[in-house]
């Protein structure tokens, strides 16, 4: 599958990541030593600012805002419960995906009644009938495209989604397919004292990418093309990282050791694989590694032996927009497309299993 190309979207209001860490100490830290403890875990988290569909505005009185987070009356309050923010869910997340998948359709110089397939990945919602139908009727898609939806993965569905897509197009060479990967995470802001979910809160935010991709690429246009997808699941890690459906929101748990885990299971797995493929890890040209924190960015620099130059723009979408989940890989590669950055191209996403998810793509010009 060839890119044709990239169509990022996120919320119209943001908030700094100061004013996020005194948001979340009203709702979630009791006393003097958890309200500092929380401070640091923002500090840290590596993020400077975030989208959320939460927010009404982005000045003014931090409680102003935002209404769907009341104040909890007590310790025992835990905001929302989980139909509130499925509806507040349902509401918003149409709006978000068209935007993106109109970037990119825009961008493609492509009619909206080409695409023949339509992929939708998302982890932080559900309804029926879902997102994806409000985006045929929006971009006018053919109301015959093959619809897709690809859920529940986590932070690397992007990469399941394009494996997907991948798919599509080898098996039809007249395919065109749009891939869209949408998250509204800060809608499951998760309240009280839970060191874990502290972590997850200080890191996660909203925001959509779209991909536009066919079997052969766009006519005297260089490009990149998926020339393969991996995937290992690590042994005996299964809660090292989950997401599970609680009464008042989704929870994320993240175990302190996921960067040791990864930082000893990537690097063999990973030059296993490349092997296959034919290549060795200083051949790699350009890394879109997903910033599921700091942390794990480190891990992976330490794993592969990178320098943070070339991770820096994983570092830059998670400094300037946050953890999205899914859609985020594809912002450090519409960053990394943008730059022209030299292929190969390797993306690495992590998710709850404890899995890996790799995707490589290769320069390759059109035939004059």
């Amino acid at each position: 599958m060839h890119i044709w190309s990239i169509g990022t979207a996120l919320p119209p209001y943001r908030v700094s990541q100061e004013d996020s860490a005194r948001f979340a100490q009203a709702r979630c830290g009791q006393g003097l030593r958890q309200q500092q403890w929380l401070a640091r875990i923002y500090q840290r988290a590596g993020v400077q600012q975030r989208h959320s569909v939460v927010l009404c505005r982005e000045d003014g009185p931090l409680e102003q805002r935002q209404q769907f987070f009341p104040l909890p009356e007590n310790r025992s309050g835990r905001g929302p419960t989980i139909r509130q923010r499925m509806l507040l869910y349902e509401r918003h997340a149409p709006e978000l995906a068209t935007e993106a998948c109109r970037r990119a359709l825009q961008r493609a110089e492509m009619a909206p009644d080409q695409i023949t397939h339509l992929v939708t990945v998302s982890c932080s919602g559900f309804s029926a009938p879902g997102w994806d139908c409000q985006v045929i009727h929006r971009l006018g898609l053919s109301t015959q495209v093959a619809r897709t939806h690809v859920g529940f993965m986590g932070c690397h569905g992007a990469l399941n989604g394009l494996r997907v897509a991948g798919a599509f197009t080898r098996s039809d060479p007249r395919a065109r397919v749009l891939l869209c990967a949408l998250e509204l995470c800060t809608i499951h802001h998760a309240y009280g004292w839970d060191p874990q979910r502290v972590v997850a809160n200080a890191l996660f935010a909203d925001g959509a990418a779209a991909l536009v991709g066919a079997s052969a690429p766009r006519t005297n246009t260089p490009g990149w093309r998926l020339a393969a997808s991996g995937s290992v699941l690590i042994p005996e890690t299964e809660e090292a990282m989950t997401w599970r459906i609680g009464d008042h929101g989704f929870q994320m748990t993240l175990a302190p050791e996921v960067p040791q885990l990864i930082q000893q299971h990537l690097r063999p797995w990973l030059t296993g694989w490349l092997a296959s493929q034919g290549l060795r890890l200083e051949q790699i040209g350009s890394w879109a590694v997903h910033p599921g924190g700091p942390h794990i960015l480190r891990a992976c620099q330490q794993a592969l032996g990178l320098s943070a130059e070339q991770l820096a723009p994983c570092y830059e979408v998670l400094a300037r927009c946050g953890n999205m989940s899914s859609p985020t890989l594809l912002f450090i590669l519409e960053c990394l497309w943008q730059q022209k950055a030299p292929a190969p191209v390797l993306g690495l996403a992590f998710g709850p299993g404890l899995t890996v998810e790799a995707a490589l793509w290769v320069e390759e010009r059109p035939e004059v």
